[in-house]
């Protein structure tokens, strides 16, 4: 399959790359220069531009976006004119959004696109950096049953687990979204522990090790344990990405009337770290509003 892939960042190059291996013809795009040329290494081929990507080939057969924001796939689809270049009908080009973007906006982009005579599937991803490595992520999609069917070989080439969500778009970002929630909740818990076994000199190593085979464990303690007690770990997902996630749990709690404290209070946190200046450094570093809420260095951990 002939598929334009439009992201090639922590998560998607290594996605783009088990594409290739699963035997796809990937072209690439990337806002950032230079990003492609990994690509090109690994047997994929760059464009200049997204809408370059969608013509390569005689037209791609399915279009992947691996954007932040919905706001950013709305922008490649219609502001750079990538949803015009794709080929309609029929045998046209499939759009696969795999942003974290609020339902409503999924809905709007699918509708505008059908207007086109394309179809989308609202498909987001779960499981970081290392799934995408792996070719193990969680894909949770919606959209028409026959669109899901053409896409499966190609999700099946980056990830574990394929949900099918509904038939409507915005579902797969419900369920993103609702994943999400827990996963700031998770990881604003896991660095209020780590924090209380810093002040209170409990070895956090040795408390790291403890939790993980006890009770109180998760799948986040485990994984951003050990970034909290470094100074500058690598950043797999940012502060900020939480901010924006977690604002789009509070925004869909509001418009569903539905209270939510553990959100609430988790998005404080990451709004904290962010504004201390950290809001690019990996989301584990929330751990540092902890730190300045309670009177302790800020810019890493306690010595």
């Amino acid at each position: 399959m002939r598929i334009a892939f439009i992201g090639l960042g922590a998560m998607g190059f290594p996605m783009a790359i088990n594409l290739v291996k699963a035997g796809h013809e990937v072209t690439g795009f990337d806002v950032r220069a230079g990003a492609t040329q990994p690509l090109v290494a690994a047997g994929g081929k760059a464009a200049a531009s997204a809408a370059e990507a969608a013509r390569a080939g005689g037209g791609a057969d399915l279009l992947w976006l691996m954007v932040v924001t919905g706001e950013q796939a709305e922008a490649v689809l219609f502001e750079h004119g990538t949803a015009a270049a794709l080929p309609k009908g029929k045998d046209g080009a499939l759009v696969v959004a795999a942003c974290t973007q609020p339902p409503a906006l999924a809905r709007k982009t699918s509708q505008r696109l059908a207007e086109m005579g394309l179809e989308m599937l609202d498909a987001p991803v779960s499981g970081g950096v290392a799934g995408a490595n792996a070719g193990a992520l969680t894909i949770m999609a919606s959209g028409a049953e026959a669109a899901l069917a053409r896409a499966r070989p190609v999700f099946e080439a980056v990830g574990k687990r394929i949900f099918d969500v509904g038939r409507e778009a915005g579902m797969g970002s419900t369920a993103k979204m609702i994943n999400q929630l827990l996963c700031g909740v998770h990881i604003a818990a896991a660095a209020e522990a780590m924090h209380v076994a810093e002040r209170a000199g409990v070895s956090k190593a040795t408390m790291h090790e403890i939790i993980s085979v006890s009770a109180g464990n998760s799948w986040m303690w485990g994984d951003r344990g050990p970034r909290m007690m470094m100074d500058e770990p690598p950043v797999t997902s940012a502060v900020d990405i939480f901010v924006k996630d977690l604002g789009i749990v509070l925004d869909q709690g509001k418009a569903m009337r539905q209270g939510l404290p553990l959100a609430s209070a988790a998005m404080q946190m990451f709004l904290a770290a962010s504004g201390l200046g950290h809001g690019a450094a990996d989301d584990s570093q929330v751990i540092r509003a902890y730190r300045a809420l309670n009177g302790a260095q800020v810019g890493g951990p306690k010595k």
